[in-house]
């Protein structure tokens, strides 16, 4: 609201550890007369540490970074400044991650194939307090979950403790061999455990389990 008010252009901070992107990305964003680039970073360390030195408006942050990935890097950042403005970009239409990011408090999502005009979108929704994810998801995502939440209905099928440990990681993100190791089981017990818990459940496919898992509660303490 303050830059609206005394006219200076949003400062932006870009974490993207490619130098091309980053430059490609800088050329669209200062071309706008509203916005400027104050800082880049190639890591989300150093992401986390420019956008607070620089004080910026809005981080455009890659989710695929070397060291502290761009999940791991908004959690610090918002945990050191809750009130940061993130707008993250990604290569991939990664349903269930966007749903951690926007947990995590992270108030943008565009996809790297959209359009420029997408992300300069973004920069400005979230600048003025809102919320953005990428055209090319809203309506099959964001609309399903508030869908699904809205329903307040919660299956009421009872999970064996394994298969609620097995699929609350598989919300989670972590992958098979990961939940293997993380609960002393084998690849293919963690399958079967997968397999009884979507079948009791009638759940197809990882956007159901995500959604399962929203409306257990289960992603608020993630």
């Amino acid at each position: 609201m303050s830059e609206r008010e005394t006219g200076q252009r949003l400062r932006i901070v870009l974490a993207d550890d490619h130098v091309t992107v980053r430059q490609g990305l800088k050329l669209i964003i200062e071309a706008e007369p509203d916005m400027v680039v104050v800082a880049e970073a190639g890591d989300g360390e150093t992401a986390v540490q420019q956008s607070l030195a620089a004080d910026a408006d809005v981080v455009v942050m890659d989710i695929s970074m070397p060291g502290m990935n761009g999940l791991t890097a908004a959690r610090a950042l918002l945990e050191a400044r809750p009130d940061a403005r993130i707008v993250t970009l990604t290569r991939h239409v990664d349903q269930a991650y966007l749903q951690e990011l926007l947990r995590a408090g992270v108030s943008g999502y565009v996809l790297k194939r959209s359009a420029p005009t997408e992300l300069l979108q973004a920069i400005r929704a979230v600048a003025q307090g809102g919320q953005y994810i990428d055209s090319s998801l809203t309506a099959r995502v964001t609309a399903g979950f508030i869908g699904a939440k809205g329903s307040g209905a919660k299956p009421t099928t009872e999970l064996t403790e394994r298969e609620e440990q097995v699929l609350r990681l598989v919300a989670t993100g972590y992958a098979h061999k990961e939940i293997a190791s993380r609960l002393s089981l084998s690849a293919k017990t963690v399958d079967a455990h997968k397999a009884n818990a979507m079948r009791k459940l009638n759940l197809n496919g990882r956007i159901a389990v995500i959604k399962y898992a929203v409306l257990q509660g289960w992603l608020d303490s993630e």
